[in-house]
């Protein structure tokens, strides 16, 4: 028996449709696709290529502190970093405290992402070039903008 949709009031509907969180997701997910299948030749996915790239260029850092700049949580974070590290591609030690935990690329990490660099360039100019360079640089400032409105007040 197949069930029908709980009937909702056409506004919330509409309002569900043009919900912020709801659309970054959605458009997200399209984007990601775009970029792992691109970026498959090279064994890393988008997610791994993106924290991988922040420590080339911040160098070795504490895992918090990579969480922060990731705009990741520390499971999801622990999560990546955990096959990262399976692959050999990060190396995770205490920090200067003994407490912290400190993440650093390898020597393959970096090869790695020399081999997944050109792809990833090709699918961020694929992208760059269906939207327009100055729509591109609209969004980046939106999603930057969006970042720090949801982040915590205070």
């Amino acid at each position: 028996m197949r069930h029908r949709p709980d009937p909702l009031p056409q506004a919330t509907l509409a309002a569900v449709q043009r919900c912020t969180c709801f659309n970054l997701r959605k458009a997200a997910r399209a984007v990601t696709q775009y970029y792992d299948e691109v970026l498959r030749p090279s064994g890393l996915r988008t997610t791994q290529f993106s924290l991988l790239m922040v420590l080339r260029a911040a160098g070795p850092l504490r895992l918090t502190d990579l969480a922060e700049q990731a705009v990741m949580d520390r499971t999801t974070l622990k999560r990546n970093l955990e096959l990262l590290q399976r692959e050999r591609l990060v190396r995770i030690q205490p920090g200067a405290d003994a407490r912290v935990r400190e993440v650093s690329l390898t020597d393959a990490a970096r090869r790695r992402l020399d081999a997944a660099l050109p792809l990833w360039e090709q699918a961020h100019a694929e992208v760059t070039g269906r939207l327009g360079r100055a729509r591109q640089e609209r969004l980046l400032a939106d999603l930057s903008a969006a970042v720090e409105a949801a982040r915590p007040a205070g």
